[in-house]
């Protein structure tokens, strides 16, 4: 299980989608293969710029998620990745091959502005990512619908992802420290 890759990737990238460039994408995907590869050296720390992460966090949305999203934006708080972005469910639910009825095809058909803040605690080789707050389209989410679209379009798409528990972090990664002017990976012995 690659679950930095995974925090990085699906939680951190999705905290700071701005501006970037193709090096800064070429810097974010060296360091994230050094730490995937253990070539980190002990008790160190890996840091991403907003802007490295952003660039990463568009060409990964671009070759995993061609359809169905668009105009990601997302800011870096103290703990806290707040994210924002048009989301046609309809669209990503074909995407993963799965069918749809025709009562859910007209609850989801449609673009919706989709946006989420997430809180992330990490420590001592493990980590936590809660949901703090989702709205689509204006409404806020919760129960049974905010349970709705995590299980029909998150888990499909990472089935390892554990929300609202903790879990243990891979390659030697002690914690994720999520701060508005970026992350940083602390590495362990």
């Amino acid at each position: 299980m690659t679950v930095p890759h995974r925090v990085i990737t699906g939680l951190v990238a999705a905290a700071v989608w701005l501006a970037g460039t193709g090096s800064e994408h070429a810097s974010a995907r060296a360091k994230l293969a050094l730490i995937r590869e253990d070539k980190a050296p002990a008790r160190s720390m890996v840091s991403f710029s907003v802007r490295e992460i952003n660039a990463y966090a568009r060409a990964e949305v671009r070759n995993h998620i061609p359809e169905g999203v668009r105009d990601p934006h997302f800011v870096l708080g103290e703990s806290r990745v707040t994210g924002s972005a048009y989301v046609d469910f309809l669209k990503l639910r074909r995407g993963q091959g799965k069918p749809v009825s025709w009562l859910i095809a007209r609850l989801l058909e449609g673009e919706r502005k989709v946006e989420g803040t997430v809180r992330v605690k990490s420590g001592r080789g493990e980590a936590q990512v809660d949901v703090e707050r989702v709205e689509v389209s204006g409404i806020r989410m919760s129960g049974a619908a905010l349970e709705f679209l995590i299980e029909n379009f998150v888990v499909p798409r990472y089935p390892e992802v554990k929300i609202g528990e903790p879990f243990e972090l891979d390659h030697r990664v002690d914690r994720i420290e999520v701060k508005p002017s970026g992350v940083r990976v602390m590495i362990g012995d």
